[in-house]
């Protein structure tokens, strides 16, 4: 009985030593040896290419005339209606553009009243304002203020996230740090040294491998990400086994797998 609790004691203690994810791999933002470190404080510069629009993209256009604007006190136009499907959509997870908004076709065109299809592929949010004015400027005489936002911004969290999904964020940009943190968070046993960004461009699909756990990560030009990007995280191998996500865990599985160990062994010898 006792030979036989210490060769089945030996798997257990080997699966607990090597079942638990150490800090290093969860840690975002490390100085890492290879790496020159990145001091606390130190100022971080980016170059952040205007984003270009491409199919599937939605863009939200806000046409008001100079009277229109005095008397709202140049507060947007509420369109009656419009409150309450954004809050039914974002409440059912959709998307509170798609139905207001205004969708890249695969020509690059938009269709808007009266003006018709206008051509914004490749153009940035401002430039695509001015092709809508000059559209507009062949139909209305009285002055306009056009206002062009991009519909928020859509991707999806795949993987080892605590929430994954598809998400849309009403921002002009966002960092991969708080798409993850709107996914709740990437799983301890997600792989942050290589989470990989799959992204749009207007030529194809790109793949990218990202460490998260590298401070010169902030560096990147994957730091923000861009509409329609997927992020995906794989897990560790620890995941194949089974076993705990922290300490606690793995106790529990090691002390129940001992119990089971010596209750089979006991049973055997009955």
């Amino acid at each position: 009985m006792k030979k036989f609790l210490q060769v089945g004691f030996l798997p257990v203690v080997f699966l607990f030593l090597f079942s638990c994810v150490s800090n290093e791999k969860i840690i975002y933002l490390q100085n890492l040896e290879n790496e020159e470190a990145i001091p606390e404080g130190q100022l971080i510069s980016y170059d952040i290419p205007e984003y270009r629009l491409q199919y599937n993209d939605i863009i939200d256009v806000n046409v008001q005339t100079i009277d229109e604007l005095i008397q709202g006190g140049f507060n947007n136009k509420n369109i009656p209606g419009n409150n309450q499907q954004m809050q039914v959509a974002g409440q059912s997870g959709g998307d509170i553009y798609y139905m207001t908004g205004y969708t890249v076709d695969a020509l690059g065109n938009i269709r808007l009243p009266i003006v018709g299809e206008v051509n914004v592929k490749d153009k940035t949010i401002d430039e695509a304002r001015i092709e809508i004015e000059e559209k507009l400027k062949a139909y209305v005489k009285t002055e306009l203020y056009v206002k062009v936002k991009l519909g928020g911004i859509r991707y999806s969290a795949l993987g080892e996230f605590r929430r994954p999904g598809k998400f849309v964020v009403l921002q002009d940009r966002m960092t991969i740090f708080e798409a993850i943190a709107n996914a709740g968070d990437l799983s301890p046993v997600a792989k942050r040294d290589e989470v990989l960004l799959i992204r749009q461009y207007p030529e194809g699909t790109r793949l990218h491998k990202i460490d998260l756990l590298d401070r010169h990560m902030i560096e990147s030009p994957f730091y923000f990400i861009q509409p329609n990007d997927q992020i995906y995280a794989e897990p560790m191998k620890v995941r194949e086994i089974g076993a705990g996500e922290n300490a606690a865990e793995s106790i529990s599985l090691v002390i129940s797998a001992i119990t089971a160990l010596a209750l089979i062994l006991n049973l055997i010898n009955l």
